[in-house]
C-alpha cells in the first residue's frame, strides 16, 4: 500500500456521504483513497471531501466521476493523472448526474455554485 492509499477499501456509496444524510446536493465526486469515503468536490456547496481530509489526515482522493482516473493530493497540492487501481466500483453510476443526485438539485444550481 502507498502511503495514503489503500486500493482494497470499495467506496462508502454512490453520492456524497455527509450531503446525502442532509438531503443536500453536490457538483462532482471525490472518493478518499484510504478509507473509500465519498465526498463533494470544492466547487459544490459543502466541500465535504476537503473537510473529509482536514477532519482524518486522508491526505488522497480520486475522482469518482464516470471517465476520470486522476488523483488529487492535499498534503502537497499535486495532481497526479493515474495512479493504482482502487476497489471498484471506480465512479458513481453512470445515470446518476452531474450536479446530482437527480431530485435534489436547485434549479438555480449554476447561480449557487457561481457564489458559493
Amino acid at each position: 500500500m502507498t502511503d495514503g492509499i489503500d486500493p482494497s477499501v470499495p467506496p462508502s456509496g454512490t453520492g456524497c456521504v455527509e450531503c446525502d444524510e442532509v438531503g443536500g446536493w453536490w457538483f462532482h465526486l471525490r472518493r478518499c483513497a484510504q478509507c473509500g469515503h465519498i465526498g463533494c468536490c470544492d466547487s459544490s456547496p459543502a466541500k465535504h471531501a476537503t473537510a473529509h481530509f482536514k477532519a482524518t489526515g486522508h491526505p488522497i482522493v480520486q475522482s469518482f466521476e464516470p471517465g476520470e482516473g486522476w488523483f488529487w493530493d492535499y498534503s502537497s497540492s499535486d495532481m497526479y493523472e493515474s495512479g493504482p487501481e482502487l476497489a471498484a466500483p471506480v465512479a458513481h453510476p453512470a445515470d446518476q448526474p452531474s450536479p446530482g443526485p437527480a431530485g435534489r438539485v436547485p434549479d438555480d444550481w449554476a447561480q449557487v455554485l457561481r457564489g458559493a
